[in-house]
Formats: C-alpha cells, sequence, structure tokens
C-alpha cells in the first residue's frame, strides 16, 4: 500500500470514526487491498457544484464523514457571509440509498453550528428544495442526490439565498472553507436539535399552487382532460408531486408505470434511471404504445429532469432528444402566451450555449430576447437575478432534459416541466395535431436542426493529461475547416475571446471563463468540445441544419442531416 494512502487509513483506524467503519476497513484491508485504496487515494472533491461520489467508507467516498466536514465548511463560510443575522437553510433529499442518512447528518451539524435548519420530512423533488429556499427565506439550502447516476452513488449539492446552485464568488470561497476543515474533529456533529424543524405537506401546497400558476390555457386542458398520459417516476421522487400537479392541472386520465413507482434506491428495474435512456424508459414506450396514450414522460430519481415519448409520423414511439423537448417548450410559451394577449414587451428567454440554435431563431422571429449562457442552470439564474426588474423571465432550459419555467424555482424543475408538456399535447390537439407535427412544423417554420452529443473518456493515470492536450491543439491550431466546410469563427470560453478565422477579427466574450471551444462553420453547423471538471472526459457537441421545405420532405432531410453529424465526427476522427 503507498504510504501516504496508508497514512490516510490509519488516521480512520485510530481516530473518532464509529467502529462498523473501522471494521469495514479492516475487511477491505484482507479480501479486497485495491478497493481500499481506491477509497482512500484521495479525497472527494468538493467542486463548485457539491459532492457526489460512490458510497462507502474512505476519504474518496460519499459517507457520514465526507458529508458532515463539507457540511461544516459550507456552516462556516454561511456564518461569515451573513454576519449578526440568524442563518437559515433548506434540506431535501431523493429516493436513493442513504440519502435520508445523508440529509439528517447535514441537518445535525448546521444545527450544531446554530444554523435553522428546515428538513423535509421525506423525500422531495429537488426543484421544491430550490423553491423552499425562496420560501422560507434561507441563506442555502442542500439536497442529497446523484441525479440520474447508477445506484451505487450519491451526492450532495449547495444552494445559495436565490434558491441557484452556487456561482462566482461563492462556490470557490465555499471550497475554500470545506478544505479547512481537516479531520473530523473540526465539526459539530451534535447540539442545539431544537433548530431543526421538520417541513413537508404545507410547502408542498404552495409549491403545487405555485406550478398550477404556470398554465397558460386551462381551458384547453378542461376539453382535453381526458387525454392519455403515461408517467414513470422511475423509482424517484416525481411520485411525490408529479401525478398531485397533474390533478391540479386538470388531467383525469395519469396512468403511472407501476413497475417503476415506488421510491428505491436500487431502482431494480434499470441500470441508469436516467431518462435520457432508451432503456430506461422502455417500461414505460411498451405501457404507452398498449395505451395508445397521448404523451409519455419519465423523470429521473430526483425529478429536475424530464425525458418524453411521443408517437411519430409513421405511428410508432419514439423518444424526443433534450433539445427537441427544450424548442417544443420555449415555443409553447412564447406561442401561447403572445395567442393569449399575457406576452410583455420585456420577456425574455434564456438558453445555454451548446443548446440548439433552433431556440434563438424561434425568440427572435417573435421578437422575445434569447440570452445565451454558460451550461447549468446556475447560470440561467443568475442571469435572472441579474435582470429582476428589469426584464420578464419566461422560461430557461438546456439539451440535458432540464426546464425552468418561471421565476419562484432557480433550477431546473421536472414538476413544472411535465405538467405544461401535457398541456402542449392538449394546445396541438385542439388543433388537430400531435406533438410529433407540431415539431416537424417548426421545423419547416424555423429550420430543421439536428443535435447529436458523444462522450469521449481517456482511462488510466493520465487521462486529464490526454483532454488538456487535445483542448490546446484545438485552441492554439484550430481545424481550418470540418466536412469540406471553412471554420468561420472559433469562440474560446476560457480566454473569453471570438475570433474571425477569415479576417482575423477578434472579440471579447460577455460570459464567465469556462473551458469550452466552439467551431462555428461557414455552413451554419456549430462543434461545441467540454471537458468535463472532475473526470477524464471530453464531450463534443454537434449541430447542423438546414431548410425543410415542407413536413413530407422530413424522412429524407432527416437522414441527410444524420449523416452530416456522423461525416463531421469522421472527418474530426473522434
Amino acid at each position: 500500500m503507498d504510504a501516504a494512502i496508508q497514512e490516510k487509513i490509519d488516521k480512520w483506524l485510530n481516530g473518532n470514526f464509529d467502529q462498523p467503519v473501522k471494521d469495514e476497513i479492516k475487511k477491505l484491508a484482507r479480501e479486497n487491498p485495491d478497493e481500499l485504496a481506491d477509497a482512500f487515494y484521495r479525497n472527494l472533491e468538493f467542486g463548485t457544484g457539491g459532492l457526489r461520489g460512490i458510497m462507502g467508507v474512505g476519504t474518496n467516498r460519499m459517507n457520514k464523514y465526507t458529508v458532515g466536514m463539507a457540511t461544516q465548511g459550507y456552516a462556516n463560510y454561511l456564518k461569515q457571509s451573513f454576519p449578526g443575522q440568524q442563518v437559515k437553510v433548506a434540506i431535501a433529499h431523493d429516493s436513493r440509498n442513504n440519502s435520508r442518512f445523508f440529509a439528517e447528518t447535514t441537518a445535525y451539524v448546521f444545527a450544531a453550528n446554530g444554523i435553522k435548519v428546515h428538513l423535509f420530512e421525506s423525500l422531495r423533488p429537488t426543484p421544491e428544495l430550490s423553491f423552499a429556499i425562496r420560501h422560507f427565506g434561507c441563506q442555502g439550502g442542500v439536497v442529497c442526490t446523484a441525479s440520474h447516476n447508477p445506484k451505487e452513488y450519491n451526492g450532495y449539492k449547495a444552494y445559495w439565498n436565490d434558491g441557484a446552485q452556487l456561482v462566482p464568488p461563492h462556490d470557490k470561497n465555499v471550497i475554500k472553507e470545506v478544505e479547512k476543515i481537516a479531520s473530523v474533529d473540526d465539526v459539530k456533529w451534535k447540539g442545539s436539535e431544537e433548530n431543526i424543524v421538520i417541513i413537508g405537506k404545507e410547502v408542498d401546497e404552495e409549491y403545487i399552487k405555485m406550478v398550477k400558476g404556470l398554465s397558460v390555457y386551462p381551458e384547453v386542458i378542461a376539453k382535453h382532460k381526458d387525454l392519455k398520459i403515461v408517467y414513470t417516476p422511475i423509482h424517484g421522487t416525481g411520485i411525490m408531486l408529479v401525478p398531485e400537479v397533474l390533478k391540479r392541472f386538470g388531467f383525469t386520465n395519469v396512468n403511472i408505470v407501476e413497475e417503476q413507482a415506488k421510491p428505491d434506491g436500487n431502482f431494480p428495474t434499470v441500470v441508469y434511471p436516467n431518462p435520457e435512456e432508451k432503456e430506461t424508459m422502455s417500461i414505460g414506450l411498451k405501457k404507452a404504445k398498449e395505451m395508445e396514450a397521448g404523451i409519455l414522460l419519465g423523470t429521473d430519481p430526483d425529478a429536475d429532469r424530464v425525458g418524453i415519448g411521443v408517437k411519430d409520423n409513421h405511428g410508432e414511439w419514439v423518444l424526443m432528444n433534450g433539445n427537441q423537448t427544450a424548442v417544443l417548450a420555449f415555443n409553447y410559451m412564447i406561442e401561447a402566451r403572445k395567442a393569449k394577449g399575457i406576452a410583455r414587451p420585456n420577456d425574455m428567454v434564456v438558453t445555454t450555449i451548446v443548446t440548439t440554435g433552433m431556440i434563438n431563431r424561434i425568440a427572435e422571429k417573435n421578437g422575445v430576447k434569447c440570452y445565451n449562457v454558460l451550461t447549468g442552470f446556475k447560470w440561467i439564474a443568475e442571469l435572472i437575478r441579474l435582470k429582476e426588474g428589469k426584464e420578464n423571465y419566461v422560461i430557461g432550459g438546456e439539451e440535458s432534459f432540464g426546464l425552468m419555467i418561471g421565476d419562484k424555482i432557480r433550477d431546473k424543475d421536472a414538476v413544472s416541466a411535465v405538467a405544461l408538456l401535457c398541456e402542449m399535447v392538449a394546445y396541438e390537439k385542439e388543433k388537430g395535431r400531435t406533438l410529433f407535427e407540431k415539431m416537424v412544423d417548426l421545423y419547416v417554420e424555423y429550420g430543421f436542426y439536428k443535435e447529436d452529443l458523444i462522450s469521449i473518456t481517456k482511462k488510466g493515470m493520465d487521462g486529464q493529461e490526454q483532454i488538456a492536450a487535445m483542448m490546446e491543439t484545438y485552441r492554439s491550431q484550430p481545424p481550418k475547416s470540418i466536412n469540406g466546410s471553412d471554420v468561420a469563427q472559433l469562440l474560446d470560453y476560457q480566454l473569453q475571446k471570438g475570433k474571425n478565422l477569415k479576417t482575423g477579427e477578434e472579440w471579447k466574450i460577455e460570459l464567465p471563463k469556462s473551458n469550452v471551444l466552439q467551431f462555428i462553420l461557414a455552413d451554419g453547423s456549430v462543434i461545441s468540445a467540454r471537458p468535463s471538471g472532475t473526470e477524464p472526459k471530453i464531450k463534443f457537441y454537434f449541430s447542423v441544419n438546414t431548410k425543410l421545405a415542407k413536413a413530407s420532405d422530413f424522412d429524407r432531410v432527416n437522414k441527410e442531416l444524420d449523416e452530416k453529424i456522423r461525416a463531421v465526427i469522421r472527418d474530426m476522427k473522434l
């Protein structure tokens, strides 16, 4: 065993750790020393979004001690940031194994530090945590979830007083405070439990009222209240609120996928509890097909992402990708509000730099301001905060199956998204169209945009270095052309610089630094490269577009765009 790793193990064996933890370490030493080394070779990093990792004993795992130390650092920063105030936080958790335990551990540490804690009585969707922070006037909050990761994982997401995840300077400052907690002995584990207040149904009710207020055309729902809806919470928190929200919207024919209805951190019917995955949605797709449903919807374990299934132009059930879902939702909120006469001159929508450019086209044609921010809903939330009182935020979203409708929450919200997507089906049904037909009609009107994403993992000790070298090559020696089309612009978000590669003209990108590169091709295609900050992975986003003259050309043009993306990938040797 490496000496540095052994030193960490010895600290746990000889320190103030529970006996079962020490027993587990000894067992691993006997039976699986490689796993023991992996559990201790580094400290689980508290990144800008919090913690996420495999559960188990060790410094590199999600457990009572790593969660407690993170909470102590966060508590210290909150108290520094709000001197002389009674600091308050809200805490929620999802259905994952140990999520309740981690949420209670977090609550006890905050309480022992003199912070008032609003702890949900049981599992709740992440968006409700964002809502609760604003509802109670909290300075911060935490949700224990690993989103759509496999069952071995759990996580810890930290929030600020606007209900959004941490942005600069708070993200880096919290990290510094967490890194100062050198030992479990620095953590206040117990005391002042009277600071913990249990919350539940009353917050649910306020949240549901807020979501109900987002409905644009309740009268259309009333006419199509028997729309057949199939919904799966994929063993997660969505079951707590989604059926009730749909009922309050007026839908009477909601069919839950029973095999996936019960919250269960083992996710027994899926490998990845991710509505982006066809395998994960397969049970729901089967049920939707059998029932001749109008729409299938699935939410991930903490109910902040939504995937939808609809019938295509051949009557086959297909899953829409995140860009398509976003296009439909943005268009509906713009189009329906205008038709209803409730659109405002200062309406704004927000998307991200790797999301389809079709949203920008829709907003522009409808006279609505569209902002593009860095990837992540914390940046959408920050823009809302900056524009508050000046512009009216309507909807935000990105390609990763996330939508944020209305400004009462500041993180992606699949609960409100499910309700609005079902309202959209009713709205289109009233016009004699399916949601898929509406999508094709939008392609005819605004251009056919097609996107794809590939993720490349570079394994081994030097994986991160290989990715860094790849980015540096793209940065210093950008390709002159890709798939026969000239690279017209290079956008470097790390250097905050855009460059016209033909004229040499340069301009400043007015966004925070982020290690993202974008190639804008002469034919309108966009290729984005974005490395992970924590894993040896790099994502490439591809967006191509062309005109769609008429709906009957959809199949042919769809194939052409698919082949174009494949040709781009081949040409880039990815």
